[in-house]
């Protein structure tokens, strides 16, 4: 139960980060402003997001956009949240991983259902702003991170499914020869 109380007080700070950071870019920059931190590589922008991942969807219907950026999300963060409850004794990568993708989907949620939009605001690019990687935040990457963590955790069970499978070839009587 320690973990799980451990990870609550994580997903905590990780959405007050979000959020911080979030109303940081709002009262400090206008919509549309952009500062080179490293030019040629890294910008602080204030973007607003009304789609999902990469803005997918920003310009489809209401109704869809209600379902799939409101409803679907909230049933989601409820399905990860059972997850991070039934898997809290197993691997760590995993637990961590619920409770990443717990904290930024939250914090994106927070957003759609204040804003109607996502606050984005760490912009990546080659030499100028019109070779970039879509505008992204703190909730996001935390959920990028869980998506690394469950790769990790994917193949750490597969190794240790894979070292099982032999061990008990092996001690098997009947197939030795």
């Amino acid at each position: 139960m320690k973990r799980f109380w451990s990870l609550c007080l994580v997903m905590a700070a990780l959405i007050i980060i979000d959020q911080l950071t979030k109303g940081a870019i709002q009262t400090n920059l206008y919509y549309g402003q952009s500062i080179p931190v490293i030019n040629g590589f890294f910008s602080i922008a204030y973007v607003k997001n009304t789609g999902a991942a990469f803005g997918f969807g920003a310009g489809a219907h209401d109704l869809f956009r209600q379902i799939m950026f409101l409803f679907l999300p909230v049933v989601f963060c409820g399905w990860i949240f059972y997850m991070l409850v039934k898997t809290i004794k197993g691997p760590l990568f995993l637990s961590v991983a619920y409770a990443l993708i717990l904290a930024g989907a939250v914090g994106n949620l927070i957003d759609r259902f204040s804003l109607g939009y996502v606050v984005d605001f760490l912009l990546f690019y080659w030499k100028d702003e019109s070779n970039q990687f879509p505008a992204f935040n703190v909730a996001d990457s935390c959920i990028t991170v869980a998506a690394g963590l469950l790769i990790i955790d994917f193949f750490i069970q597969l190794k240790a499914k894979k070292a099982a499978e032999a061990s008990a070839h092996a001690s098997d009587p009947v197939s030795k020869p």
